[in-house]
């Protein structure tokens, strides 16, 4: 039996005036990463549509 390897999405928002979204979501994803190696990782930086969004 093949095992797959474990896919995780990761879908931050950001932290105000500190960490962007896209920050978050990478910042994660090395956590995870050291933890599941082998994990597949979707990065899914969210916002939240207030300031600074078009």
């Amino acid at each position: 039996m093949t095992l797959r390897p474990h896919r995780i999405a990761i879908a931050p928002s950001g932290f105000k005036e500190s960490l962007s979204a896209a920050r978050v979501a990478e910042a994660i994803a090395t956590g995870v990463r050291r933890v599941v190696p082998d994990a597949e990782l979707d990065l899914i930086p969210l916002v939240d549509g207030g300031e600074g969004t078009a």
